[in-house]
């Protein structure tokens, strides 16, 4: 990949981190503790909070894995080695790459 290239990954990468920062701003509130009080709710509004609050905390967790996997490709396009299979060492397709910047194999390594 050219200078170029490389310089369009982290603008993708960083708006993507970006994003997930402030999906991350939205999901707080659903994460929050849920009241138990029947006074309050009744028992299947309690049971659809504890649910709608163990979705948040998945998506959170999912944002927190999405959001390491992109640190590292940022780590990888500093230390030069970004676009290359960790796997075989060749070079990863950039369509691959810009469906998944974070991607770290080649589609053959993948397959393996």
């Amino acid at each position: 990949m050219n200078e170029a290239e490389l310089d369009d990954m982290r603008r993708v990468i960083l708006a993507r981190l970006a994003d997930l920062t402030a999906e991350d701003g939205l999901g707080e509130a659903g994460q929050r503790t849920v009241e138990l009080d029947q006074q309050a709710v009744g028992r299947l509004s309690r049971m659809d909070a504890l649910q709608n609050q163990a979705m948040a905390k998945a998506s959170g967790a999912r944002r927190h894995a999405e959001r390491t996997r992109l640190n590292a490709a940022l780590a990888r396009l500093d230390e030069g080695e970004f676009g290359y299979c960790d796997s075989c060492g060749d070079g990863i397709n950039p369509k691959r790459l810009a469906l998944d910047p974070a991607a770290t194999l080649c589609v053959e390594c993948a397959r393996s």
